[in-house]
């Protein structure tokens, strides 16, 4: 990351003393300048428009308007603003419903300072930040196989094959390990892997799995 970069960073949280706290921590580190904080959705989502952040650290729990109705409206405005939640909340439903709404990345205020710090910072570069939290929630979804048509219009259609090359993404493995599982060349597997990128406008492998979340919920099967 180059040293002129500078992550511009905003809190929303309706307790002033974890918006302290969270100040504290981050202060001093590298590349990043906390733009301004809020104390409820409200609040956040008028702040928004006088000046926006890179990254967005939000709340569930909030008044005026919590953290879900925010995220649904700023995902439509805001499209490119990476939000980081960071909640007590750490039940899979929650986290899965937050992910596939438009959060990059899903934190409890448990956190240690350095892996929020490391959160914003993947963020920036490879858009979603993975904790084992997001990873259980995502695999949680993948086992489903059932199209949810809300978060993209226009989705695209995985293979049986991709389907499967995906999850064992999302479970970390290595092209070497995932060619031995489905009995394909590591060299074949690049391949695919990134012809689903391309097919989906992904980045990153991060941004491939957050895709097959999102597609894959509570509406009818794809195949």
């Amino acid at each position: 990351m180059s040293s002129e970069l500078v992550i511009k960073v905003a809190l929303a949280d309706d307790h002033k003393i974890f918006r302290d706290g969270i100040k504290m921590a981050l202060k001093g580190k590298e590349y990043l300048k906390i733009l301004w904080e809020a104390e409820d959705g409200r609040d956040l989502m008028h702040k928004m428009q006088i000046k926006k952040p890179d990254i967005l650290l939000m709340d569930i729990r909030m008044p005026e308007v919590d953290g879900v109705n925010a995220i649904g409206m700023l995902r439509k405005e805001y499209s490119d603003v990476k939000i980081i939640v960071l909640t007590m909340y750490d039940d899979q439903e929650m986290i899965t419903k937050m992910m596939e709404m438009g959060a990059n990345a899903y934190l409890t205020k448990t956190s240690d300072p350095e892996e929020i710090y490391q959160a914003i910072l993947t963020c920036m570069n490879d858009d979603f930040y993975f904790n084992d939290l997001v990873n259980k929630a995502v695999l949680s979804k993948l086992q489903t196989k059932k199209q949810v048509r809300q978060f993209y219009p226009n989705p695209i259609k995985f293979s049986e094959k991709e389907i499967r090359i995906l999850k064992l993404l999302a479970e970390d493995k290595t092209t070497e390990e995932i060619s031995k599982e489905v009995f394909l060349s590591p060299r074949t597997i690049e391949t695919i892997r990134q012809n689903m990128k391309s097919k989906v406008g992904a980045r990153t492998i991060a941004g491939l799995i957050m895709y097959g979340m999102r597609l894959y919920g509570d509406r009818k099967s794809v195949v």
